[in-house]
């Protein structure tokens, strides 16, 4: 007689368990609209780091023009002393 009432409480428990999980399969809608939700967080994120490349090779090249008109100005500077 113990069985029956464990047995019960064993299946009720076990179908409280499935519930959650029968209701967070996605449906093919929602897997469409998260996967074009993380294609574009990627797309944003590729363009923000180009960004930052683009913005450093700027800088890059900046500080190369300074340098070689700095020592242009040195060269003449060492030329006008002789």
């Amino acid at each position: 007689m113990k069985r029956l009432p464990a047995f019960l409480l064993l299946a009720i428990l076990n179908i409280a368990c499935l519930t959650p999980a029968l209701a967070q399969r996605m449906t093919p809608e929602q897997n469409a609209r998260q996967g074009s939700k993380a294609a574009r967080n990627q797309q944003k994120m590729l363009k923000k780091q180009a960004k930052q490349q683009r913005k450093a090779m700027k800088r890059a090249e900046k500080q190369q023009r300074k340098a070689t008109k700095k020592a242009n100005r040195d060269l003449q500077k060492r030329r006008a002393r002789r």
